[in-house]
């Protein structure tokens, strides 16, 4: 069946199937992304919303119009203008946008997201042409309810994305360029998770920056001054939170992009009272502990038996030491603080230990010093000290495992998981083909950002073959749990939601039926993984009694068929022509939809 077809769930709210309702006519309809179709129209279309005069009379299909902005986009001379052609699209036209990348999704992921976002974000106020999002001002706080307000009613918004903008993709703070994230973050909950994206709203927190280039910049659009810390700050994120709770009581809050002070501790004090998730400590954690799950079913290794080392304990990399932490504790029947036992954290002083100074999220990992007095405390010492299976990179050290660094990874188990996570691409601690040829092709491995496949004489008789590299991205597993979350209408998110989330993408690796295959699912395949991650997560919220969507099917197959009634999917649905007077917000064309990611605007012929 279509996903877009009428099935016996067409009668729920966020039902993708049937017509659009729109009050909107003339140029007015032309200039609202989620009506506007151009030139594929139809006649009836054209006649009944007063268009007839505002177009070329050729009617084209989707698919024509894809091949044709596809056309365009190639042309671009380089990524970064790639993204400016995209962002244009979008900001005319959200099917065909969706539409194009959804059907170029290898090629254009990483023009979309990183590396190419963080070039956008590092020179947002340079480039910037039209605002997207919602603006927040901490030397305002008495207008952040206000401000928040403008964005619709309590039943318009499903899903918000926030950051404060202090440590981006792996450049550090960009202060109130960090709106491109969030608009980044939702346009990929729409391509991989299906979420509206009339319906998501991107908000960034501006509270000052410490980079100096910016402070400097003449063209700095935020605030010019220092980050604002401590209670005024606590304060801002605090009205930010309840505002929203009351503004949109169903939406479900993603946190991005947070610094280590803030990220964990934010999380720890909301996330038991309502819908939050911190992609950078949640989405980070269960996407690699996939990972290494599959890598650990590959290698015959139990996930109990874990000794993982991480390089680089910054929010990304406590996020994952809690995450495998947890699931460990859970198997294993022990307290978390047991489990602790079995990772290892790095940082730049070397092996967190009791005599170091640790932040609030770092402490529970901290060794004993006694136990390591006297002893090293960089990486390759505790690799050698500690003989672990799984190492993660986090640090945004370019080529921090060296070769010594993986062949003492080798000599301590058969397959080690080798996971060099750092964005983008010229910070990561090591490239897969050194990883793979210094441990003869033994290691298991998957990266931050994409690289290709690597061969090398290591079949089981010598013969060369090729290995496939995971992209360890958390777009396989944040999409999911959000959808899944909104359409629960969950109260909050569970440590059993998550490992359910992580469940879902494991059980979906490759490389389960073939070893030479990616640890992790693509891209190309993440919608079917969001199904499936949605599925996980809306029967653990129904187990632990935090789902308040009534009528939520419990039989896996008529679920999974529920959650897709409800993905938002890049196709031209009939409008249907209402009277303004009694019409919704949406069909009025009132709804701040966001078709911007605020850089330089280049005009695209039409579409």
């Amino acid at each position: 069946m279509p996903e877009n077809s009428k099935n016996k769930f067409s009668y729920l709210p966020l039902s993708t199937s049937g017509p659009i309702e729109c009050a909107v006519t003339g140029t007015v309809l032309l200039n609202t992304p989620y009506f506007n179709r151009g030139s594929a129209h139809t006649p009836e279309e054209r006649r009944e919303f007063d268009l007839t005069g505002l177009l070329p009379p050729a009617v084209q299909t989707l698919e024509q119009q894809k091949e044709r902005a596809y056309q365009q986009y190639i042309t671009r001379q380089d990524d970064l203008a790639k993204n400016v052609f995209l962002t244009s699209l979008k900001e005319q036209n959200l099917v065909l946008y969706f539409k194009l990348i959804q059907d170029h999704i290898k090629e254009m992921f990483s023009i979309i997201y990183t590396p190419t976002e963080g070039d956008a974000i590092q020179n947002y106020s340079r480039l910037f042409r039209r605002p997207g999002g919602c603006f927040l001002n901490i030397n305002d706080i008495n207008r952040v309810h206000y401000d928040l307000a403008q964005w619709g009613k309590p039943e318009d918004i499903d899903y918000i994305v926030v950051t404060d903008g202090e440590e981006i993709l792996g450049i550090g703070d960009q202060g109130v360029g960090g709106i491109l994230i969030s608009v980044a973050k939702l346009v990929l909950t729409t391509l991989c998770g299906g979420i509206h994206p009339n319906r998501a709203l991107p908000v960034v927190l501006d509270c000052g920056t410490d980079n100096k280039n910016l402070l400097n910049d003449d063209l700095y659009l935020g605030l010019r001054q220092n980050r604002v810390r401590g209670e005024k700050y606590d304060k801002f994120v605090e009205e930010f939170v309840q505002s929203a709770r009351k503004l949109f009581p169903r939406a479900y809050i993603h946190f991005e992009d947070f610094g280590l002070a803030n990220a964990r501790r934010i999380l720890d004090h909301y996330k038991h009272e309502i819908p939050c998730f911190n992609d950078d400590v949640q989405g980070t954690g269960c996407v690699t502990l996939a990972a290494i799950m599959a890598g650990l079913h590959v290698s015959k290794q139990k996930l109990r038996d874990v000794r993982m080392v991480i390089f680089g304990a910054g929010s990304a990399g406590v996020g994952i030491a809690d995450q495998v932490r947890d699931i460990i504790a859970t198997e294993k029947g022990i307290s978390k603080e047991e489990a602790a036992k079995q990772i290892w954290l790095i940082d730049k002083p070397g092996l967190l230990t009791t005599k170091t100074e640790t932040s609030y999220s770092q402490k529970g990992y901290a060794k004993d010093e006694s136990e390591w007095e006297g002893k090293e405390h960089s990486l390759l010492s505790v690799i050698k000290e500690v003989h672990p299976n799984v190492l993660v990179g986090t640090s945004t050290v370019p080529k921090a495992f060296t070769e010594q660094v993986v062949k003492e990874m080798a000599k301590g188990v058969e397959r080690p998981v080798i996971l060099p996570l750092s964005n983008p691409t010229r910070l990561h601690e090591a490239v897969p083909e050194d990883i793979l040829r210094w441990t003869n092709g033994k290691a298991l491995v998957a990266t931050g950002s994409p690289f290709p496949p690597v061969k090398g004489p290591w079949g089981k008789n010598g013969e060369e073959i090729e290995i496939e590299v995971a992209e360890c991205n958390n777009s396989v597993v944040f999409p999911g749990i959000g959808l899944g979350a909104v359409l629960s209408r969950a109260s909050k998110i569970t440590n059993n939601m998550l490992n359910a989330a992580v469940h879902g993408v494991a059980e979906l690796s490759p490389a389960l039926k073939d070893d030479t295959a990616p640890l992790l699912p693509g891209v190309d395949n993440v919608r079917a993984v969001s199904v499936r991650v949605a599925r996980g997560v809306i029967l653990a919220a129904l187990d632990a009694g935090v789902a308040r969507e009534v009528g939520i099917p419990t039989d896996e197959g008529e679920l999974e068929e529920w959650i897709r009634e409800q993905m938002w999917n890049p196709v031209y649905r009939p409008l249907k022509r209402v009277d303004p007077e009694g019409a919704s917000r949406a069909a009025k064309a009132e709804l701040k939809v966001v078709g911007s990611l605020g850089k330089i605007k280049i005009e695209v012929a039409p579409q």
